[in-house]
């Protein structure tokens, strides 16, 4: 029997990173759903956020970018849910119940009201839906990676193709669904109740 592989944690240095990194994405995400992008520049996310300009930089190449961390947590706490599944192709139960873990163990009230905003600022501003939709698109290639190694070599390339699509749209749409009728944070209409009606609609598996 082959020893386990070990868990690799990052250093204080890397988490310190991250820190950092998540830091300055909420108070670009903030600033920019309270004033708009255009209104908000590099300088003043590095200021409000205690850093050089010349570490923001190190850490986003535009002020647009450097709210991706933030949007792209929910989808890699989703990931993180269907990978320690079953090594199977989930049914559409377990897509749905994955997703709303990840949303009810991850951002905190505030920060749903500052994603709202800033999904709402994207419909003015092209280089912030760029992003939005570049996320979108990583975290679609990554659930396909993901579900192939699931199902392994029996694996059915378009299958996993349409599912990783359908998926990974559900939540995408449930989420500027909401954020454009500004639903709740819980119960009906909110994000994880929007995100199994969706996933309902485009049939995620059987």
């Amino acid at each position: 029997m082959s020893a386990a592989h070990p868990i690799v944690r990052p250093t204080l240095a890397e988490r310190r990173k991250q820190e950092t990194r998540m830091d300055i994405a909420r108070t670009a995400a903030r600033l920019f759903a309270e004033y708009g992008t255009a209104a908000v520049t590099a300088e003043q996310i590095a200021s409000e956020s205690g850093v050089a300009l010349r570490t923001f930089y190190r850490y986003a190449r535009t002020k647009e970018e450097s709210v991706e961390p933030m949007l792209a947590a929910g989808a890699q706490r989703w990931l993180a849910e269907i990978a320690a599944g079953p090594h199977r192709l989930p049914i559409a139960d377990e897509f749905e119940s994955a997703a709303v873990r990840s949303l009810k163990l991850g951002d905190s009230p505030d920060d749903l009201e500052i994603t709202r905003g800033l999904l709402q600022a994207m419909e003015t501003d092209p280089a912030l839906r760029a992003i939005w939709h570049r996320i979108n698109m990583e975290a679609e290639r990554d659930l396909h990676r993901t579900l192939a190694s699931l199902v392994g070599s029996q694996a059915d390339l378009f299958q996993l193709r349409v599912t990783a699509a359908a998926a990974a749209g559900a939540i995408r749409v449930a989420l500027e669904l909401w954020a454009a009728s500004n639903g709740p944070a819980e119960g009906p209409n909110s994000p994880a109740d929007l995100v199994v009606r969706c996933m309902r609609q485009l049939h995620v598996a059987d």
